[in-house]
């Protein structure tokens, strides 16, 4: 296994094993850390580091921390196709291999949460445990009209209105209250600059992601992060994934659809012990 302590940052071209063609560009990959694997998949218009990066350091305290930028985010370029589940957990293993892990454990934020159910689901001997956070098996009728909107701003180059509407739409009520218009309006004109340009593509595979029939065959332990103020991905959904896996655990976190925003500290502690009381697999 790779001992790492430095952050790394590649891009190579990672084969993808059964996986279709689609999105088989060059990604980018983050590896942090030494121990046992932990791979990160991150959620649609953000990237290993604009999701982990305020708990990077906490995760590779103990775990060698293996991450893949989605087509479009990071340094990953944009592909040409629509992007598939299975690509990009198999990307993400791929990544795994080159970095000589044979098992690890799998965290998966929003959309990362479904890559990292297709990881267990397709690759079941090499994954040792999931943490799934602020996600979603499918998407109701109010997060899919929230994400079609999202993708339309995008689409359509309104990143300064996307930014503010992503504000509304992530932050706690609290959080976002505490702001003032003007504080707002700044802070989402820091953010438009620096929105992914793949963002679209992969909040489309928010709106056709739909891994329901695969939670009742997920048999490593899990755990379930719901984020109970998340006006995105309502707490619901989350309750609805955390009781279609057979003994998934659940904790409440009482955020928005960005714990590692409003409560990284919390976030980092709750998925460092649970993680801790599972096995080593070297």
């Amino acid at each position: 296994m790779t001992d790492r302590h430095q952050d790394t940052t590649m891009t190579n071209a990672l084969p993808t094993a059964s996986a279709p063609s689609a999105g088989t560009a060059p990604s980018a990959r983050t590896v942090r850390g030494s121990g046992p694997g932990l791979l990160l998949a991150h959620g649609a218009g953000g990237s290993i580091e604009a999701n982990y990066g305020p708990i990077m350091a906490g995760l590779a305290a103990r775990h060698t921390v293996v991450g893949v930028d989605y087509p479009g985010s990071g340094q990953t370029p944009t592909a040409d196709t629509p992007l598939d589940l299975d690509v990009l957990a198999d990307q993400l293993v791929a990544a795994a291999d080159a970095e000589g892990l044979d098992t690890f454990a799998v965290c998966g934020y929003s959309l990362g949460g479904p890559v990292a159910i297709r990881t267990a689901v397709r690759h079941p001997q090499r994954v040792t445990s999931l943490v799934l956070s602020a996600t979603f098996a499918r998407v109701d009728t109010r997060t899919e009209l929230a994400a079609a909107i999202w993708q339309q701003l995008h689409a359509a180059g309104e990143h300064l209105v996307l930014a503010q509407y992503l504000a509304q739409q992530t932050l706690s009520a609290p959080v976002l209250n505490s702001l003032t218009p003007a504080q707002l309006r700044t802070a989402a004109e820091q953010t438009a600059p620096a929105l992914p340009l793949g963002t679209a593509a992969q909040v489309d595979l928010v709106r056709r992601a739909d891994v329901r029939a695969d939670l009742a065959v997920i048999t490593v332990p899990t755990l379930v992060v719901i984020t109970t103020a998340d006006p995105l991905i309502p707490a619901t959904l989350q309750r609805e994934l955390a009781a279609a896996v057979p003994g998934a655990q659940t904790v409440e976190l009482a955020t928005g659809h960005l714990p590692f925003l409003e409560q990284p500290n919390r976030w980092v502690e709750i998925i460092t012990d649970f993680l801790g009381r599972e096995p080593d697999h070297r």
